[in-house]
């Protein structure tokens, strides 16, 4: 009898997964496989964001001709209320718009170097002697007074190179996943930093004023020389170069020297030559725009709405951000992330799918910079967490996608015990796609902070790492090149099928108990 009902459930298209009691309806399912492993539009998306838009750096041209770009396509989707939405002030957009050096002498060597963020043009095509400078404390600057002028500075602060013996590319082995899916929860914070309360904290914030003060100083010791260009050693190996800011975006900031970010491997050459007392010149022109007509920052956003009358004004929410740095085209973090997300509302638009609750995607800004985009929407729409906004109460999940191009193998649950059993029963139909481990463990870094915040539950997917850390991220090798078609298609099928059960289930899914509210807190 039990084995006759089964079977007619089955052959009904749900499967009934014991533990976690949750339905599963197995042609959903199979149309969103069939669309979404099949019938890809995934690397055209994620071409049209990279190749196409370039560099998405918060407030630049290309984040504003990517998000444009986006809106529409997810209006040629179907879906509706497809706009750009201010989310408050950011600060002054800046572009490269010329970026050229080169060793001449003691021998024509072209460099690779990138400007750091917001930093300053040179003076026209430049050509120096390069001069090492070293200072250990304030004093130190007086020895260089009147002998910088239009020359090109390198701090005399070399990091020898550490090759790995680790591979570049790596996914999660069985073992690892294993202890992922094991874990205890943890408890809030945790970072294992000092707090106010430890005598180490006093020590690191010391340490780090005095660290700042040097900086401060050292910086306008060389704007008031007249130095025409700083170079400075990049993170990286191979000549990878992780790029960084290097100047404040505040539209009331002071402009910075130009500053060229330069792989190890040129910058200890040239270190090497200028320790032993050979001469050494340059060329270079650098060339960078600011943008200051619009300060505002903005997300896309689009919905799918909700076709139940009792449900429809509940929401779920995906995204991811959209925004990247500028030394590649920012495909790993995150147009990933992004074309995933919209790919998941193009497989549901296209299988014909009327859910019941609204879905809604989200492609967030200004990430990089603190996560400003999703927590603009946030405080804009749900509130904070001592003064929430009725509408924090409609949203049954967000699910977010920032780790690179590296499969799902699973879901962090962010604490949420509740909602383990459910998710484990939505990867089933996923074994052999390879998405199976649910862990009970946090992760941070990104946006779904924002909505676990407001103790609305936020999840991050689990993603093999690839080269995500060892030479993407943040990084002039973020490239089209480095995204995995396959990794991305098995994605956004997996996300196209959580939206879809969180969207149908009965109930919204269970939160975490509210956590106690400190006066100031978001």
């Amino acid at each position: 009898m039990k084995k006759t009902l089964l079977f007619s459930l089955l052959t009904a298209g749900v499967s009934l997964v014991a533990n976690a009691q949750e339905a599963i309806d197995q042609a959903a399912t199979q149309k969103i496989r069939e669309e979404g492993l099949n019938h890809s539009q995934v690397m055209k998306t994620a071409f049209y964001l990279t190749d196409v838009a370039g560099p998405r750096l918060s407030g630049s041209p290309g984040l504003k001709k990517a998000q444009n770009w986006a809106a529409n396509e997810l209006k040629s989707y179907g879906l509706v209320n497809a706009k750009l939405e201010p989310w408050g002030k950011f600060g002054k957009g800046w572009q490269v718009n010329k970026n050229y050096a080169a060793i001449t002498v003691p021998y024509y060597h072209a460099i690779i170097a990138i400007p750091k963020a917001w930093t300053s043009s040179t003076k026209g095509a430049i050509k120096s002697d390069v001069v090492l400078v070293k200072v250990d404390t304030l004093t130190d600057l007086s020895k260089y007074k009147g002998q910088l002028t239009g020359k090109i500075v390198v701090m005399d602060m070399a990091t020898p190179l550490v090759r790995s013996k680790n591979p570049d590319l790596s996914r999660y082995t069985d073992e690892e996943l294993d202890k992922m899916a094991n874990a205890t929860a943890q408890p809030a914070g945790g970072r294992g930093r000092p707090d106010a309360g430890d005598p180490r904290f006093a020590a690191m914030m010391a340490a780090r004023r005095k660290t700042m003060a040097m900086r401060g100083a050292l910086n306008n010791f060389m704007q008031q020389e007249g130095v025409a260009l700083i170079l400075s050693q990049g993170r990286g190996t191979d000549g990878t170069v992780f790029t960084t800011n290097g100047a404040s975006y505040a539209d009331t900031a002071k402009a910075a020297l130009p500053e060229l970010e330069t792989s190890g491997e040129d910058y200890l050459r040239i270190v090497r030559l200028l320790r032993a007392g050979q001469k050494v010149q340059m060329e270079a022109d650098v060339q960078t725009q600011f943008f200051t007509d619009d300060l505002k920052g903005y997300n896309v956003i689009a919905e799918l709405p909700g076709t139940d009358k009792k449900l429809k004004d509940q929401v779920v929410m995906i995204g991811g951000h959209f925004d990247s740095w500028h030394a590649g085209t920012g495909a790993t973090d995150n147009a990933a992330g992004s074309a995933v997300m919209m790919e998941a509302m193009r497989i549901l638009k296209t299988i014909g799918f009327k859910p019941k609750r609204t879905i809604r995607v989200a492609l967030w800004s200004s990430e990089e910079q603190g996560l400003f985009g999703s927590r603009g929407y946030v405080a804009a729409h749900f509130g904070k967490r001592d003064s929430l906004k009725a509408e924090q109460s409609k949203v049954s999940a967000y699910y977010n996608l920032d780790n690179g191009t590296g499969k799902i193998r699973g879901v962090y649950l962010q604490g949420n015990a509740a909602v383990g059993p459910i998710f484990k029963s939505w990867l089933e139909p996923f074994k052999d796609l390879g998405a199976t481990t649910v862990t009970i463990s946090n992760t941070g870094g990104t946006d779904h902070q924002s909505f676990d915040a407001v103790n609305i539950p936020g999840f991050q997917f689990i993603q093999d790492g690839m080269d995500y850390n060892t030479r993407t991220h943040h990084s002039n090798q973020d490239t089209y090149d480095r995204l995995v078609e396959d990794d991305l298609k098995q994605a956004a099928t997996i996300v196209a099928s959580f939206v879809y059960n969180t969207a149908q289930r009965q109930d919204m899914l269970p939160r975490k108990e509210a956590p106690k509210t400190t006066a100031g807190t978001n």
